[in-house]
């Protein structure tokens, strides 16, 4: 299966439905009054952790998800039925970043966590809603809120408990597939491993770990040289590393030093991760070089084994270091800023344009007042009238003043056209 770790998606939110005008006629009731139902709500968009998804590749194929709109309101004070929420399944694991502000939305890192990216608009309300002693019969309704449309950016960070560090061709792989039951693929050539491989090893308490190969860095990878850089996020979550260095190189020293910088140039978080050094390839050098390596490493850490992934030699008490240090070494608390209103993402539905077509004839457009205008019936002259001040209240007829709209002019709101008069509009 292809590994895919980032990927950006689209989601648009249900539109509520719009409210309904309608009357009560029945046979035996005089005077019935208004009877149009509410419009039900659009549905939310929710994004779900699932623990049986490893990668983003789902998203390759589809990045575009829109829940269903809300039903329009109907006769006899029926109300329109709401729409169903629609949830979006991710791997645990999953980070989401708005594009648009660069907020961090959520950190999906428990299975069945889910969260709210988009909120559905709220139905309209019909004209039973608004009728008062003074107005007993509204000849007008509210029409549905828009859906929210928003462009998130998803970002894989595999969960696992030890991260396997090292130089391409370090015998990462070899070493995985000893300690678990992964089977990635080995071989003689650097940047054999092009993905990140996940092995479960059974710990000293009979508890499995959860263990990360990370494909091979090498110097720049901070900065995008090579295969490293694009998998250093998943190496965050980790509790701590494990460093495995090639002995056969010419100064694996210096090699050891290199990842080090490389770390410290992603983040300074990463780079302050516990590290346990493991020498791999002991059976490909002789005594001299080993005990040399072995004193230069001592210097620098605690926790120095002489192992070979190939042969098996000094592997299970390495493995012995890694289950202790799993317990004693908590989960990292993660640090991400998590927005908390996403009112701030709604669409400006109270933000609108004008246009002037030509020297007398000006186009009205914008979200709330688009959606007035298709609910506004023009034979209807109490519903122009409240259209018209809600336009005024908007402040839509100042501006159109300090355009230089004169008497007479046409003024065009979806399917609505009437005459422009200042004393009409202003007293």
């Amino acid at each position: 299966m292809q590994f895919l770790d980032k990927t950006k998606i689209r989601i648009v939110s249900g539109r509520g439905g719009n409210g309904m005008v309608a009357w009560r006629r029945e046979k035996y009731v005089d005077k019935g009054g208004p009877a149009g139902g509410d419009g039900g709500k659009g549905g939310d968009v929710y994004l779900v952790a699932d623990e049986n998804m490893s990668t983003l590749m789902d998203f390759k194929y589809k990045s575009v998800f829109k829940a269903e709109c809300g039903e329009n309101g109907g006769i006899k004070n029926c109300h329109g039925k709401w729409a169903k929420d629609l949830f979006i399944k991710v791997p645990v694991g999953t980070v989401v970043k708005d594009v648009k502000t660069g907020n961090i939305i959520a950190d999906l890192t428990e299975h069945g966590q889910k969260v709210l990216v988009a909120q559905g608009g709220r139905g309209g309300r019909g004209n039973a809603r608004f009728a008062t002693a003074q107005k007993r019969a509204p000849q007008f309704c509210e029409p549905g809120e828009p859906g929210i449309e928003r462009e998130l950016i998803l970002e894989l960070k595999l969960i696992a408990d030890v991260g396997l560090l090292g130089m391409p061709n370090a015998g990462k792989s070899t070493l995985i597939s000893r300690i678990s039951s992964a089977k990635p693929k080995i071989a003689d050539y650097p940047f054999t491993t092009l993905i990140p491989n996940l092995g479960v090893v059974r710990g000293l308490n009979g508890d499995g770990f959860v263990v990360a190969d990370i494909p091979g860095l090498i110097e720049g990878a901070s900065e995008g040289v090579g295969l490293g850089h694009d998998f250093l996020r998943h190496v965050e979550r980790c509790r701590f590393l494990v460093h495995l260095v090639d002995l056969t190189e010419e100064n694996p020293f210096k090699n050891y030093e290199i990842i080090n910088r490389e770390l410290e140039k992603h983040s300074h978080k990463l780079a302050s991760l516990y590290q346990i050094i493991a020498l791999n390839k002991i059976d490909a050098v002789d005594e001299d070089k080993k005990e040399k390596v072995l004193s230069e490493f001592k210097a620098v850490s605690a926790e120095v084994y002489l192992i070979s992934a190939v042969t098996g030699d000094g592997v299970q008490k390495l493995v012995n270091c890694m289950s202790e240090m799993v317990e004693k070494i908590e989960k990292p608390v993660s640090e991400v800023v998590v927005e908390e209103d996403l009112g701030a993402y709604n669409n400006d539905d109270s933000a609108y344009e004008i246009t002037k077509a030509s020297k007398d004839t000006y186009i009205i457009v914008g979200g709330k007042i688009g959606r007035l205008a298709q609910v506004t019936d023009a034979r209807n002259t109490e519903q122009v009238i409240r259209f018209q001040n809600i336009l005024t209240g908007m402040g839509v007829f100042e501006k159109l003043k300090s355009m230089g709209v004169k008497d007479g002019d046409t003024i065009i709101v979806g399917h609505l056209e009437f005459a422009y008069y200042a004393d009409e509009f202003f007293g």
